[in-house]
């Protein structure tokens, strides 16, 4: 009797976990990171470092893909893999159309499924790249264009749009805040990018799913999860990395480990950087050297000759984020994820602000950002269990805080005046999926996110330690809050051809009071109620198997937030922004084409052309207070500008990339983007847009084989010129000068080596040389010289 209750109990635990392991078809080595999914269940898996996966969450799927980036897609019935010896095998497969699963729509999809151009950066890609910030992983894609002020920086610019017009997403909740500002931006590098587990950038409107500001695109950013462990095991994987960088002296120090039981998960992620002042290249214009610095000796200022000028002095930082994730799934309808993140940096030195002079001297002795700190509390609850209203369905809750500063003090001056704004950002997302039948399926949800702002300002004396109120950056106590809801509908409408359609209104609220203690403003208060509706529509069409056509049509909206009519600041000397309460949200209407084809499973060519029409742009522009266009600010009398609805603007281009795999361990990858924008100005004529990036790109030749791969690649930028600069870059001091005295942006580019060594199946050592002929330039727009030659040394043992 007492064997027969153990047989019966034995195949009931048997038949509850379903273990399914995938290996190589010809080495027979289990593969880690498979997607295994069902796409009409929505319901997505991965394998653990042994290859398996529990596949019982499938078990009422007709059929089951098994997907890894470099080998065939696989689908086979649930039957096929329980009748056998649950062992699935992938064939090596070079290049394909589509072998990837994506979030784009928040749940996961085949990217051969969507219209939308999509960037996917995968942990194998991370890791090879070995970026210092998240924002130069951005970089190395050869795809996002990113600008730095300072070392410490980093903002992506996608098809022409940038800062607060792109989106940052975490985990599914958004990073933007109400104090997102059209100046630079450098919330990307608060992500570390050695806790991603992949980033995907889609490029285009998002509004139908993310509401205001996704007008040029999307950066979604997945961060790693702790996996659970089958029957009374307990899984225990992680990591540990070093690097060290020559060329910024950094010194990264990085651990992750999890630990997986059967119902229970936890990750924790912890990493260290620290970054000295950044050596520039040796080969490159005179006028991006560094022949002063200035410093504080014996209580007086002093202009410092620098007797290294290719050293740009002031501009080294710290940055620490620790990252801790708990997974909770009580069975197979319910999930639970917590994610706790936290970054912080040391004061970052703006670097473009400490070289700016005024006659012999330098115009600060001090300028330099606080610490930049993020957190975020979010909980994802998703049910997996059917009915009549949703086949799946996910609730995320999300707690974040910002908080930044900017402090500076002019040189030769004992007041430093320190500017602080906090953010608490509450957000709470429902995303639905219902399966309406076996070729469409419906998404939809809604969204609600509330900021709240605190804004202060203090000028204090650094030789008596008095301190005094001065004005702050924002109205304090200033609020934005969005509320929107949202639908998708997809059909397959057969094999060759898959429609889209989607449709959103959101809803934005803003309320702030206005301090006219220092300021004559003629408003002491401020509110906005507005709507937007907008809406895509995209064919997906695949004439055969090695062929894809994509047609997109979509809008976005980016509604007026607090740095649009609240602000007050100095933009750069001599010009001052106040705040303008009579704004409206402006709206983008794009169109995208993209054609993808395999040839032979080894060449595989796309191309995508995109053209965006911003109406009723906000835009700085010359203002009035109080009917005089000059006030005095921090003693300085300076133009009155503000925020307007006061132009148009066209953005189009094309992005190209050819993947080739030959000779079995070689593979050549290219990726090239131009893109040309206008705006209109003052006086309605056309003038280059500011964030349109000059033509660039990156071509790296491959070779791997099992214990080490080599990576050849040079990186390169197209050349604006000063008939092409914006008119608001061509006051900068920032720029290289021409024959005839006048800022421009050089051309430029880098050949880089990299050496990734396997010592032992669980030792990684990197070995790179970047900028190897020492070039010395800057990125379009930036405030800070790009690395020079640059010796980098990791180590990474994976447990």
């Amino acid at each position: 009797m007492n064997k027969f209750i153990l047989l019966i109990f034995f195949i009931a635990a048997t038949a509850y976990a379903q273990i399914v392991t995938v290996k190589d078809e010809t080495t027979k080595k289990p593969l880690e990171l498979v997607s295994v999914y069902n796409l009409e269940l929505n319901r997505a898996l991965t394998t653990d470092s042994k290859g398996r996966v529990d596949i019982k969450m499938l078990k009422e799927s007709e059929s089951i893909s098994f997907r890894l980036m470099g080998y065939e897609t696989k689908t086979v019935s649930l039957d096929e893999i329980t009748s056998g010896d649950n062992t699935v095998y992938l064939k090596e497969q070079p290049i394909s159309i589509s072998n990837v699963i994506v979030s784009a729509r928040r749940w996961e999809e085949d990217r051969g499924e969507l219209p939308q151009t999509i960037e996917y950066i995968s942990s194998q890609e991370i890791e090879l790249q070995n970026p210092q910030t998240t924002a130069d992983m951005l970089s190395q894609s050869g795809n996002v264009y990113v600008q730095k002020s300072q070392l410490g920086g980093g903002s992506p610019m996608i098809r022409g749009f940038a800062t607060n017009r792109v989106l940052i997403v975490v985990d599914n909740v958004r990073m933007n805040t109400a104090i997102f500002r059209s100046g630079n931006l450098q919330n990307v590098i608060s992500l570390d990018a050695n806790s991603l587990a992949n980033a995907q950038v889609i490029f285009g409107p998002g509004s139908v799913m993310y509401g205001s500001d996704a007008i040029g695109g999307i950066m979604d950013f997945n961060t790693l999860s702790p996996r659970f462990s089958y029957g009374n095991e307990t899984l225990i994987n992680g990591s540990a990395m070093t690097r060290y960088s020559s060329a910024n002296n950094e010194k990264t120090g990085h651990a992750n480990v999890s630990f997986g039981f059967e119902k229970w998960g936890l990750l924790t992620s912890v990493t260290y950087s620290s970054f000295d002042d950044l050596r520039m290249g040796a080969d490159g214009p005179d006028d991006y050297l560094r022949p002063f610095y200035q410093d504080r000796i014996n209580g007086e200022d002093v202009s410092i000759t620098n007797d290294d000028p290719e050293v740009q002095k002031g501009s080294g930082y710290d940055q620490t984020n620790v990252m801790q994730k708990i997974r909770f799934k009580p069975n197979n309808d319910w999930e639970f994820n917590y994610g706790f993140h936290y970054s912080t940096t040391s004061d970052v030195p703006r670097y473009d602000r400490l070289i700016e002079t005024k006659g012999d001297d330098p115009k600060s002795a001090e300028w330099y950002y606080g610490p930049q700190k993020w957190i975020m509390n979010n909980l994802a609850i998703t049910n997996f269990s059917a009915n009549s209203f949703y086949d799946l369905s996910k609730v995320i809750i999300a707690y974040q805080n910002f908080e930044e500063s900017r402090n500076d003090r002019k040189f030769g001056k004992s007041s430093l005046r320190s500017r602080t704004e906090k953010v608490d950002a509450f957000s709470v997302n429902l995303d639905l999926v219902k399966n309406l039948n076996e070729s469409s399926q419906l998404y939809y949800g809604a969204e609600a996110v509330l900021n709240n702002i605190e804004s202060t300002g203090i000028t204090k004396d650094i030789v008596t330690g008095e301190k005094e109120p001065t004005s702050s950056r924002y109205p304090d106590g200033s609020t934005w809050n969005s509320y929107g809801l949202y639908l998708t509908y997809k059909n397959k409408l057969s094999e060759k051809y898959i429609f889209q359609a989607g449709l959103r209104y959101s809803l934005v609220n803003i309320n702030a009071d206005f301090d006219t203690t220092f300021y004559p403003f003629p408003f002491t208060t401020a509110g906005l109620n507005t709507g937007a509706v907008t809406g895509s529509a995209g064919l997906v069409w695949h004439p055969r198997n090695d062929w894809q056509i994509n047609l997109n049509l979509s809008t976005g909206f980016r509604a007026p937030n607090i740095d649009d009519m609240g602000k007050i600041f100095d933009s750069e000397p001599g010009s001052v922004i106040i705040p303008n309460p009579d704004l409206e949200s402006e709206y983008v209407y794009s169109a995208e084409i993209g054609i993808t084809k395999v040839f032979a499973n080894e060449v595989k060519l796309d191309i995508a052309g995109f053209y965006s029409y911003l109406d009723n742009a906000l835009v700085r522009r010359d203002f009035t207070l109080n009917g005089q266009d000059s006030i005095y600010y921090d003693g300085t009398l300076s133009q009155v500008g503000a925020i307007q609805n006061a132009a148009s603007a066209n953005v189009w281009g094309v992005q190209a990339g050819i993947d080739f795999k030959f000779m079995h361990d070689f593979e050549f990858i290219s990726r090239f983007n131009y893109q040309t924008g206008e705006e209109e100005d003052d006086a309605g004529d056309t003038v280059p847009l500011r964030h349109s990036a000059p033509w660039y790109g990156t071509t790296r030749l491959i070779f791997e084989r099992d214990l080490y791969t080599a990576v050849l690649y040079a990186d390169y930028n197209g050349e604006i010129s000063y008939e092409d600069l914006a008119p608001s870059e061509r006051d900068k001091v920032t720029y290289a000068l021409d024959d005839n005295g006048n800022p421009y942006s050089p051309s430029w580019y880098t050949i880089n080596f990299k050496l990734v060594l396997h010592v032992i199946d669980d030792l990684l050592i990197n070995l790179s040389v970047e900028n190897i002929l020492d070039k010395r330039y800057r990125t379009y727009s930036s405030g800070i010289s790009a690395p020079g030659r640059n010796f980098i040394t990791s180590l990474r043992y994976d447990i």
